[in-house]
C-alpha cells in the first residue's frame, strides 16, 4: 500500500467515525467533543484505549484511535489536519520528518520509552555470533545513531570520538572488530519479518514492533538498550502547529500523563518493555 492510498484510508476512517458519531440519537454523544489520533498498534493503540474511557468521564471527549503500521504517513495527516493528534513516535524521528518534510506539527508531551532490542533466530548469545555476522536494522535514519550506540555501549563497535549518539551513521565507525555487516536495511514494520531471513544472525528491532510480534525485550533481546528517564527516544504526541493549547489536547496530555495511566503502563509492561517517562 502505497502512502497516498493509506493517507487516504485513514481519512476515511476519521470521515466514517464522524458520520456515525453525528447520526448517533444519543445527547450526550451529540454534545461530545471529537478528538483523532493515529497510533501504531502496541503499545501506543492499547495504551489510548484504557485512555478512552477516561476522557469520556471527565472530559467528555470521545477519542476516536486510527490504527497504523505505516512510519511516514501520520506526520502527514496531522500537519494537513486530517487528524488531531499523533502518537507512535520519538524525538529524533520527529525532528526529522519534520526538518525533511517541512511539517507544521509540534511535539507537545514525551509518554513513554520503548528500550530498542537485537534478537537473532540463529542465535542464543552475542558470543556466538560469527566474524561478519549480518546485522539487519531499520532504513529510518533517526534509528542509525540509536542502533550504533547500544553496539559501542558493548564494545562490539567503537564509533568517532565526539559524535553525536543521535545522528551517528555508519561511516562514524571507526573500529568493527568482529566485521559486522550492516548493509541490508528494511522498513521499520518489517524487522520482524527480518528475522526469518536467511542472512539474519542479528536483527535490531524497535520496541513496539518486536511487542507487536510477541517478542519480550527482557527476554528474548540478546542486546537490550538501557532505557530510563534519560532516554532521548521518548515517545511523544504530535499536533498540528497552532493547536497546542486546544482543550482536547490538553486533556489529551493531562490523561496520558495520570497516575491512573503511568500505573496501567507499569502493571501491564512489568516486565519494564515500556517504561512511562517523567
Amino acid at each position: 500500500m502505497n502512502k497516498k492510498t493509506l493517507l487516504r484510508g485513514v481519512c476515511a476512517s476519521l470521515a466514517s467515525l464522524t458520520l456515525i458519531a453525528c447520526g448517533s440519537n444519543s445527547s450526550a454523544s451529540k454534545e461530545a467533543e471529537k478528538l483523532s489520533v493515529i497510533a501504531t498498534a502496541n503499545p501506543h493503540e492499547i495504551i489510548l484505549q484504557q485512555a478512552k474511557p477516561i476522557l469520556k468521564e471527565k472530559y467528555n471527549i470521545d477519542l476516536m484511535i486510527i490504527e497504523t503500521e505505516d512510519y511516514y504517513t501520520p506526520n502527514r495527516a496531522v500537519s494537513d489536519g486530517d487528524a488531531d493528534a499523533n502518537y507512535f513516535q520519538h524525538v529524533p524521528f520527529f525532528d526529522n520528518e519534520k526538518a525533511s518534510n517541512g511539517y507544521k506539527i509540534s511535539n507537545v508531551a514525551g509518554i513513554h520509552i520503548e528500550p530498542f532490542g537485537f534478537y537473532s533466530r540463529k542465535y542464543r548469545s552475542l558470543e556466538e555470533l560469527p566474524e561478519g555476522a549480518h546485522i539487519i536494522t531499520s532504513n529510518s535514519v533517526a534509528d542509525h545513531g540509536r542502533v550504533l550506540e547500544i553496539l559501542a555501549k558493548a564494545d562490539l563497535i567503537k564509533l568517532r570520538d565526539g559524535v553525536d549518539s543521535l545522528t551517528a551513521t555508519k561511516e562514524d565507525i571507526i573500529d568493527n572488530p568482529h566485521k559486522f555487516d550492516f548493509s541490508i536495511e528494511v522498513n521499520p514494520e518489517q524487522l520482524t519479518n527480518a528475522l526469518e531471513d536467511p542472512q539474519a544472525d542479528l536483527v535490531a528491532i524497535n520496541g513496539n514492533y518486536a511487542i507487536g510480534a510477541g517478542l519480550s525485550p527482557s527476554s528474548d533481546a540478546l542486546l537490550l538498550e538501557q532505557a530510563d528517564f534519560s532516554n532521548p527516544y521518548v515517545n511523544i504526541v504530535a499536533v498540528q502547529q497552532g493547536h497546542e493549547d486546544d482543550r482536547k489536547i490538553k486533556a489529551l496530555i493531562e490523561v496520558l500523563k495520570s497516575d491512573e495511566i503511568r500505573s496501567f503502563i507499569e502493571t501491564n509492561w512489568a516486565d519494564g518493555s515500556v517504561i512511562p517517562a517523567r
